[in-house]
């Protein structure tokens, strides 16, 4: 977190930290949360956030939001990863909540945004079996008839759709242009006729859907900006998806490398405890330098995204969020190592913390995708 927190943002640090020890602080308790890990978002813990004004940490005041900046969600976010608060639909409700911020009609605007300082839980979904990285290559459609448009196609990786009030959809309008071109963001309610969610089973337990459109009928005031013009609206939200990821992931890494600490310092062998051997010391020294490097790197860049809200930090975002994912990955991976069987075992957590790190390399854009685009701003 920041070198320097002002009165109001120690406070918040302070409260999140204690909530989250006092709500799902043992792993008991947290297997009670999320049935035995299977479910990473418990509504009733999102509700009881939602209560104290946090969720709405971004939103306008307006719309019964905080109305604060990115340094303030980073806090957030990292602190209620730290305290494995299972509230990961928060995530891409923030998403989504920003593009409706500054896309939406005033009647989408009102529901999605008071929706969400209420709790509701709201989801994006772009990638398709065939199109992931290259969102220019998506061919679910929305073909427009009378009074509105209806979808046809399939979606998949749409993290919280099982959850959410609403998709917010990014589907094919046209076909004239460049592959960029012609895509259309739509409000799509999850109970909508003629479209199925369907769970995927992954390793980090139920976090991520197939959706099948079958003539989806949507009206034309499900629209949400500009018709064809999807693409440059996504582009203005890169910061806020990347900077998420990374706080997510700056607070698990810490999390993953003080339960690290703790058990090196007691775990005795030869007599001694094993965090007093030169091996591990030095690759706790290392990691610990690595987190203080990620902690600054992510609030410098949050920092200047509220002092230029409007401008889009493509390089540092995108290194914030290679950085802290590819950190949170090794610093979990070592923890496994240093705990030894005990990292393996689901009593300690540390393979949890694994299992949850692995994919943040993939999702948000994969690590080569970040380089990419770090590369291509010096002109490569």
């Amino acid at each position: 977190m920041p070198r320097v927190l002002t009165d109001e943002q120690r406070d918040l640090v302070k409260a999140v930290a204690d909530f989250c020890r006092r709500e799902c602080g043992t792993k008991e308790q947290r297997d009670k949360l999320t049935e035995g890990g299977q479910e990473p978002h418990n509504q009733k813990l999102y509700e009881k956030m939602a209560g104290l004004g946090w969720l709405g940490i971004v939103i306008p005041e307006e719309y019964g939001g905080a109305g604060q900046g990115m340094t303030d969600l980073c806090l957030f976010l990292e602190e209620t990863a730290y305290g494995l608060a299972p509230i990961s639909g928060f995530g891409t409700t923030v998403i989504t909540a920003a593009a409706y911020e500054k896309f939406g009609t005033a009647e989408q605007k009102r529901r999605i945004l008071e929706g969400v300082t209420a709790g509701r839980v709201e989801a994006i979904s772009m990638s398709e079996p065939g199109a992931g990285s290259d969102v220019g290559a998506l061919t679910c459609s929305a073909v427009h008839v009378d009074g509105g448009y209806v979808i046809n196609g399939q979606k998949t990786w749409c993290s919280n759709a099982h959850i959410a009030d609403h998709i917010l959809l990014i589907a094919r309008t046209s076909l004239d242009g460049s592959k960029h071109d012609g895509l259309t963001q739509f409000m799509v309610p999850t109970d909508a006729v003629g479209l199925e969610i369907r769970g995927i089973e992954t390793m980090g337990g139920k976090e991520v859907n197939d959706l099948y459109f079958t003539d989806c009928f949507v009206p034309d005031s499900a629209v949400v900006g500009s018709v064809g013009k999807a693409w440059p609206q996504l582009m203005t939200g890169l910061n806020l998806e990347r900077m998420i990821l990374a706080a997510l992931m700056l607070g698990t890494a810490r999390r993953a490398f003080d339960d690290t600490l703790v058990y090196v310092r007691q775990r005795e062998q030869f007599g001694q405890p094993i965090g007093s051997f030169q091996a591990l010391k030095h690759r706790i020294a290392d990691m610990a330098t690595e987190l203080a490097c990620a902690g600054l790197l992510v609030y410098d860049v949050a920092a200047a995204i509220d002092a230029e809200p409007n401008r889009v930090f493509a390089r540092e975002a995108s290194m914030a969020k290679l950085k802290c994912t590819e950190l949170a990955k090794h610093v979990t991976l070592e923890g496994m190592q240093m705990l030894g069987g005990y990292g393996y075992a689901t009593e300690y957590g540390m393979e949890a913390l694994l299992r949850s790190t692995v994919v943040s390399t993939v999702y948000g854009g994969t690590s080569e995708i970040q380089r990419d685009i770090i590369g291509k701003t010096y002109g490569l």
